[in-house]
């Protein structure tokens, strides 16, 4: 496994590239751009990479669904970070390019819905047409063949072009979060405030199945973050569930509602717990205060402890 190299959703110049490099050890690894979300992944299954950062969500548009699905299919990959990135687009045009001239405009299809305001108010008439990445939009629009593309500012010296507009976006403090991939190891250390990623399917489809998967981290105190089903590919109504929830897998309400999962479900896919980005001191100590009573580790703790001095006869 080449351990100095991290994959990206490529080419250079996107948002995914801008969040790679805040993370300190990118500075000594060699960043290499790939094509696709399953390209970026499979390079650390196939023991080119030691990791790949790839989106995940978005405050706009959601669960990335090509991370996800990568995510769980094929060789078990586990995250070990996340960084997030506040998402702020510029209009990227060739040198001399004026808002009037802009008849065709590009970039990735999550773009669109974070700045269709402000294309119905500035280019109504504007024609969009979908890119691979918003870099290869911008590359695109280098090559002459779109007017403009929705991109992050710091990719226009890389392509030649001018941001005639910037700080466009709908929904004021959009983010996108993503997620540093690599091969099944020990989880990150325990940090206190941590996420926990898996995915689960079901047994059948059967009236309560989704509420029972839910039982077990609300029967624990274990707040969900984010549930989203995902098709299987195995036939219409045939879904997994993609699960973030608050705490790290040695956690005891985490632990035990993982195991609960694991007797009742039929398949569930460990994805890693890791700490959360953007997490400052007083927001923990406030979400710390708020586990209900009962749920702490000394609170499990105490219940094992009780009911073995119950098994021997002590209680």
């Amino acid at each position: 496994m080449t351990a100095s190299r991290y994959t990206y959703l490529g080419p250079e110049g996107t948002f995914t590239e801008a969040a790679l490099r805040t993370l300190p050890e990118a500075a000594t690894r060699e960043l290499v751009p790939m094509l696709s979300v399953p390209a970026a992944l499979d390079a650390v299954r196939n023991g080119e990479a030691a990791g790949a950062l790839v989106p995940i969500e978005n405050s706009v548009e959601g669960g990335v669904t090509a991370t996800l699905d990568e995510l769980a299919t094929g060789t078990p990959l586990m995250i070990y970070r996340e960084v997030l990135l506040r998402i702020a687009f510029a209009l990227l045009v060739r040198p001399g390019t004026k808002l009037a001239d802009v008849k065709t405009v590009t970039g990735h299809p999550v773009a669109q819905p974070q700045v269709r305001k402000w294309l119905a108010a500035h280019l109504p008439d504007a024609v969009w047409e979908s890119a691979a990445s918003n870099a290869d939009g911008a590359r695109l629009v280098r090559e002459g063949r779109y007017d403009a593309a929705f991109a992050g500012e710091f990719a226009a010296a890389t392509y030649g072009l001018e941001p005639l507009v910037t700080d466009i976006h709908d929904a004021e403090n959009a983010q996108t979060r993503f997620v540093l991939a690599g091969r099944p190891a020990r989880p990150a250390a325990r940090t206190g405030a941590d996420r926990t990623s898996l995915v689960v399917w079901l047994g059948d489809d059967h009236p309560g199945a989704l509420l029972e998967l839910l039982q077990e981290f609300a029967a624990r105190g274990v707040n969900l973050m984010r549930i989203e089903s995902r098709p299987t590919g195995q036939g219409m109504g045939r879904y997994c569930f993609s699960v973030d929830c608050e705490g790290h897998i040695t956690d005891r309400r985490v632990g035990e509602a993982l195991m609960g999962l694991k007797r009742t479900c039929p398949k569930v896919r460990f994805l890693g717990s890791y700490p959360r980005a953007g997490v400052d001191a007083d927001r923990l100590a406030a979400e710390t205060a708020r586990l209900r009573p009962g749920t702490s580790d000394g609170d499990f703790v105490a219940a094992a402890d009780w009911l073995a001095r119950c098994q021997d006869g002590r209680a």
